[in-house]
């Protein structure tokens, strides 16, 4: 498939460019295998000495965990906001049959990462994967062009949850289905809380993680009109693991050791959150 070289560049706040772009978070070892996700370490054992594979296994499995909140996808048309490198536009391609596969982040860099990492898979499946250059806000789809969508550990970067609900709502199907993945405050949510985030983590304190309840996501689902809105909590299968990956390689009082500690004090929790289209 053919890409527009000449996409347009939607506005991106200063620190997700930094952050994606020249900072390259998805080469930091933390990430290994280049998902960039906190992973799911449901059947790992924490009490052995984790390796890189087992890190690249957590994040894979929370894809699939992501996916199977969404609906069986044989067949049918995917669309991943915040794809990242699109290490999980090809695993889905590989494990679950989808017809289409579409790719979409608000870096440019990230796609021409991408591009690059999947050239021989975008080869090999014409016509089945693409990336795209769009922000969660404001989507460059026709409406009811997917019957999935999903997002993995990319909305605490949304600035308006609302534009991306109603966004999600338009480029569904009726009938198709959404799942995201991503921390949140804990429900109950008190400002009280958005300041100790920015006290423990510095992801909170400069702004590439904005700190509000799953409410916020949930309720803006409701009022773009999708219907059977789920929230999950995925936190005790999350932050365990997430902790004893980091600490291979920060000491316990790190800032980013701080995650666990977030999630103890019922400030900080990981979500899922699923919708469906009438």
């Amino acid at each position: 498939m053919a890409f527009d070289t000449q996409e347009p560049s939607p506005v991106m706040r200063p620190v997700v460019r930094e952050t994606y772009g020249p900072a390259n978070l998805s080469a930091e070892p933390i990430f290994a295998g280049g998902f960039i996700n906190f992973g799911y370490w449901r059947g790992i054992d924490l009490n052995a000495p984790l390796t890189e594979a087992d890190r690249i296994r957590s994040q894979q499995a929370l894809y699939r965990r992501v996916w199977d909140g969404a609906t069986p996808m044989e067949q049918l048309r995917l669309l991943e906001v915040g794809c990242g490198l699109g290490m999980g536009c090809a695993l889905v391609l590989h494990e679950r049959s989808p017809a289409e596969v579409t790719g979409m982040d608000i870096h440019s860099a990230q796609l021409s990462r991408a591009r690059d990492a999947h050239a021989a898979l975008l080869e090999q499946l014409p016509g089945r994967l693409r990336f795209v250059q769009g922000a969660a806000e404001l989507m460059p789809f026709s409406d009811a062009e997917f019957d999935v969508v999903v997002s993995v550990e990319a909305a605490q970067h949304f600035p308006d949850l609302e534009a991306f609900a109603a966004e999600t709502a338009r480029v569904l199907r009726p009938g198709g289905r959404v799942a995201v993945a991503s921390f949140f405050t804990a429900e109950g949510d008190a400002p009280s809380r958005r300041a100790d985030l920015s006290q423990l983590l510095n992801t909170f304190a400069n702004g590439l993680d904005i700190a509000r309840p799953v409410t916020a996501l949930s309720e803006a689902f409701t009022a773009s009109g999708l219907s059977d809105v789920r929230v999950e909590s995925l936190g005790p299968q999350v932050w365990a693991g997430w902790d004893a990956w980091l600490s291979r390689l920060y000491s316990p009082d790190a800032w980013a050791r701080n995650f666990l500690r977030a999630y103890e004090r019922q400030i900080l929790d990981y979500y899922l959150v699923t919708a469906r289209r009438v």
